[in-house]
C-alpha cells in the first residue's frame, strides 16, 4: 500500500508535510534522508515544492545537502571526519563538558530571544518523544535532536556551527554513564530539566532559559563525572 498523500501541494503545504516526516522518524545528527524521488511520493509532493520545503529547512540548519551524497539532518559540518577523530583523541570529557557550559546556555539564552513556532514544535516533539522512548538508544538520539533544537532556535549560524562542531567531537567519546534499566524511567532527573528550559523559552524568558541550561548540564556533569562536585560545571 502507498503512503503517498495523493493531492498536490504548495510550498507551504509541502514544509509542513515535510516538517511533519522529519518529527517522525528517529533521525540522528548527520543521518541521511531518503532520496528526493522516495521522499517526493512519500509526501505527495513536486520535486520542486521538495526543493523549495528543503531550501527552507538547510537555511535554518535543519538539514544540509552535499551533491551527489543526498540532504542530512543538521548543519553543515565545518570539520572533516580526520579533525573530528584527531579533536576527540586530544579532549578529555571534562573538557567537552566544559566547552558545553561555554556555548550552550548563551545559546539557550537566544533561543528564548528569537525563537520561533516552528521552533516551539520542534522542541516540544523532542521533549515528548524523549519521555516516550523505550529505551535508552531512543532516549540519546531524542535528547541530541533537543539540544540541537535548542541551537537551531537561537538562530545564530556561527554558534550553531560552533555547537555542531562540539557536538561531533563529543560523541567520538566513550562516556562511561552508568544506566539501570532498559530505558529512562519515569522520573529520569532530565524529563524535568528539558521541561524548564523547554518552556523558559516558549515564554521567552531569555534569563531563565539560561540558567536551565546551566543547571542541565550541572546535572549532566554530576552522572558523567560524579567525582566532580561544587558548582557549575
Amino acid at each position: 500500500m502507498s503512503s503517498a498523500i495523493p493531492h498536490p501541494a504548495g510550498h507551504d503545504d509541502a514544509l509542513h508535510r515535510l516538517r511533519g516526516y522529519l518529527g517522525g522518524q528517529q533521525l540522528g545528527l548527520n543521518d541521511r534522508l531518503p532520496p528526493e524521488r522516495e521522499l517526493c511520493v512519500r509526501l505527495g509532493v513536486s520535486r520542486a515544492e521538495l526543493r523549495k520545503a528543503m531550501a527552507v529547512l538547510e537555511a535554518e540548519g535543519q538539514v544540509w545537502r552535499h551533491v551527489g551524497r543526498g540532504t542530512f539532518i543538521g548543519a553543515r559540518p565545518v570539520l572533516n571526519l580526520e579533525d573530528v577523530q584527531f579533536l576527540g583523541s586530544v579532549t578529555s570529557p571534562m573538557q567537552i563538558l566544559e566547552a558545553r557550559v561555554a556555548i550552550e546556555p548563551e545559546l539557550a539564552r537566544l533561543a528564548a530571544l528569537h525563537g520561533v513556532g516552528s521552533d516551539v514544535h520542534e522542541l516540544r516533539l523532542c521533549n515528548r518523544r524523549c519521555r516516550e522512548a523505550k529505551s535508552w538508544r531512543v532516549y540519546e538520539s531524542w535528547d541530541n535532536r533537543f539540544h540541537y533544537a535548542v541551537a537551531a532556535a537561537s538562530k545564530n549560524k556561527l554558534l550553531m556551527t560552533l555547537f555542531e562542531t562540539l557536538n561531533a567531537v563529543r560523541r567520538t567519546l566513550v562516556w562511561k554513564t552508568l544506566r539501570v534499566g532498559s530505558a529512562p524511567p519515569g522520573d529520569h532527573v532530565s524529563f524535568s530539566e528539558h521541561d524548564a528550559l523547554c518552556e523558559a523559552i516558549i515564554r521567552h524568558d531569555t534569563a531563565a532559559a539560561e540558567e536551565a541550561m546551566h543547571a542541565h548540564l550541572a546535572s549532566v556533569r554530576l552522572r558523567l563525572l560524579p567525582s566532580k562536585t561544587g558548582g557549575r560545571p
